[in-house]
């Protein structure tokens, strides 16, 4: 299931410009300098509070992906795939992209104030992570556990692209998520189809393909353009929604939220070789 993998951070108030303007006698050298390593390190601190909610997120993608491996492998009787289980990953798919789009409007903000914003800069990162749901294609159809043709990882990776003209927007990203949510669930209810696989990205699915990871671009984009949109508004110009350290009961869960991409891509071999050595699920080999 989801992932998500991007950093957020926040400027101390005193810090928030453009830079400095040197002028004799105003701003001396050694306090310039001093400036830009303390505005350089501030660019560096993270949202805890995005880092937690990043964590939970991961917590529930483990939830999920055991209980998916106990129908999957163990042939316990739980439908992993419909039901309650259903609802509950489309819930953690959701709380990974809506942090997509709040992490896409804390970056802007960074960048806007750096100069680094360049459409390269967010070319370069979805292709990244679209190149680790090819990665992820690849090893399912090799092993014979179904299609991931367009995954979440996909589909996050397609979303940093396409999101890129919208970046500084608030209100014209609420709308435009909604009206690509209320598309993807009008085309889910008259069930489109089609044979062609080109069409799957924009939720037009072939029938009788089984993909144990699917979030097309209808409706999911939507809440990438969700989270954009609350980004931007609560996150705007990049300031800190809490100040101070994270409270103790959260922090287990910042290392979680840190490292979340990296802990999509290896969190499945774990839990089934853990679940195959303690005898709970078979693997046939």
């Amino acid at each position: 299931m989801p992932a998500s993998y991007r950093k957020s951070g926040a400027l101390p108030r005193e810090s928030r410009s453009h830079g400095f303007i040197r002028v004799s006698g105003i701003i001396p050298e050694g306090a310039e300098r001093n400036a830009t390593i303390a505005t350089s390190s501030a660019k560096t601190q993270r949202f805890w509070e995005v880092d937690a909610s990043r964590g939970v997120a991961i917590l529930m993608m483990a939830v999920y992906h055991t209980v998916y491996d106990l129908d999957s492998f163990g042939g316990y009787a739980v439908d992993s795939t419909g039901g309650f289980w259903a609802r509950f990953a489309d819930a953690t798919a959701t709380s990974f992209l809506l942090l997509a789009g709040v992490s896409l409007a804390i970056s802007h903000a960074r960048a806007a104030r750096s100069g680094r914003g360049s459409f390269r800069k967010y070319l370069l990162r979805g292709l990244r992570v679209f190149g680790y749901g090819m990665l992820l294609t690849a090893v399912f159809w090799i092993f014979g556990l179904g299609y991931v043709v367009f995954g979440i990882l996909h589909l996050i990776g397609v979303s940093i692209v396409l999101s890129y003209p919208l970046l500084r927007y608030r209100f014209l990203n609420l709308l435009l998520g909604l009206a690509v949510l209320a598309a993807g669930f009008y085309m889910m209810s008259v069930g489109a189809s089609s044979e062609s696989p080109w069409l799957l990205p924009l939720g037009v699915v072939p029938e009788n393909l089984p993909m144990p990871d699917y979030r097309p671009l209808f409706p999911w984009f939507g809440m990438v353009l969700l989270g954009l949109f609350a980004g931007n508004v609560v996150y705007g110009g990049g300031r800190a929604l809490t100040e101070g350290r994270a409270p103790f009961f959260v922090r287990p869960l910042l290392p979680l939220g840190r490292n979340s991409l990296f802990i999509y891509l290896v969190h499945q071999p774990i839990i089934i070789a853990a679940l195959a050595v303690l005898g709970i699920i078979s693997l046939g080999l």
